[in-house]
């Protein structure tokens, strides 16, 4: 193996360019020739292919978002997308490639891979970890500790007015982001596309809770079934009327921003295994850290499954919101 390229594809995480420094590094000190691919599988159609030094990638571990940029691509679910990509992979003499990203990035790489010789590893870039195969994703880390952070400033004006907030994070499929920021924050209640809700024990969880808290914040999954926080806030408002409900959707925030020392840490870990995993012949695989220890699953395990979530977080949350 002579030269591999790199990308980043679909939502970006804290800690993508990290894992691209590392990536870079990695294959230089084995000799390689590393090319990176702007624009994820749409800029593999297009042809955007840049070369990347160790210098290209210097002064990035601490930046969020993602240098090599990022993108959905329509074209690439054809099949005459995917060909052209194959013929620049082609032109371009890529012998091993590296995807970072998350299940649509997946899934992408398991057609190309039928369709391409050229071995294909990825690393887990997202922020919602719900992918099997890693404790932690890229970004998972510093989306959390940014509700987290949020949410504090958010309950200051709740003690100060004696408010209920419904607070809305990230999660369409997965309620990872609300279960561990809520416990993070003290929630009184946490809603997740996981688990039903039930408007009627919500209520009665806030009827029946200390009357002596100055402050109530129920954090709600964009994904959860009864709806957003607005709906949910609305028909908490109608039965319980002498609430003061206020409702905050925090949005990208999450996806931005620095990533943490721990997804600095797992990404370097991912990037520079990714690399190796190349090396040694592996494809079709997600590189992850299980245990501390780096892990490989076949993509379409990474791809199909969904982490559950933890009975005993779940029981330690009933109890600790009392």
């Amino acid at each position: 193996m002579k030269k591999i390229a790199v990308f980043t594809s679909g939502g970006d995480s804290p800690g993508m360019n990290a894992c691209i420094r590392a990536v870079v590094r990695t294959a230089i000190y084995h000799n390689l020739e590393v090319v990176g691919i702007m624009h994820g599988y749409e800029g593999m159609i297009r042809n955007e292919f840049i070369p990347l030094g160790s210098k290209s990638v210097a002064n990035i571990i601490q930046r969020g978002g993602t240098v090599l940029k990022t993108a959905r691509s329509k074209k690439f679910l054809t099949i005459e997308g995917r060909q052209k990509a194959v013929e620049n992979l082609t032109k371009h003499e890529i012998e091993g490639i590296v995807a970072i990203g998350g299940d649509g990035t997946f899934r992408g790489a398991l057609e190309l891979s039928k369709m391409c010789a050229v071995p294909i590893v990825c690393c887990p870039g997202t922020i919602d970890n719900d992918l099997v195969g890693t404790d932690f994703t890229i970004g998972y880390d510093t989306a959390i500790n940014t509700v987290v952070e949020a949410v504090d400033k958010i309950r200051d004006t709740a003690e100060s007015h004696d408010r209920l907030f419904f607070v809305e994070v990230m999660g369409r499929d997965a309620g990872l982001i609300a279960l561990r920021s809520g416990i993070g924050v003290g929630a009184e209640c946490i809603l997740m596309p996981e688990t039903k809700t039930d408007i009627e024990d919500l209520i009665k969880r806030l009827e029946s809770g200390r009357k002596s808290k100055s402050s109530k914040i129920i954090i709600v999954a964009e994904g959860d079934e009864a709806g957003g926080a607005f709906k949910i806030a609305e028909q908490v408002k109608k039965r319980l009327p002498d609430y003061d409900t206020r409702v905050t959707i925090l949005g990208h925030i999450q996806r931005g921003g620095n990533p943490s020392a721990m997804d600095r840490v797992n990404s370097s870990r991912i990037g520079f295994s990714a690399v190796e995993a190349l090396m040694a012949g592996k494809r079709t695989v997600m590189i992850g850290i299980i245990n501390k220890a780096i892990s490989y699953t076949p993509l379409e395990n990474a791809v199909k499954h969904t982490q559950n979530l933890d009975p005993d977080l779940m029981r330690m949350l009933d109890i600790l919101s009392l």
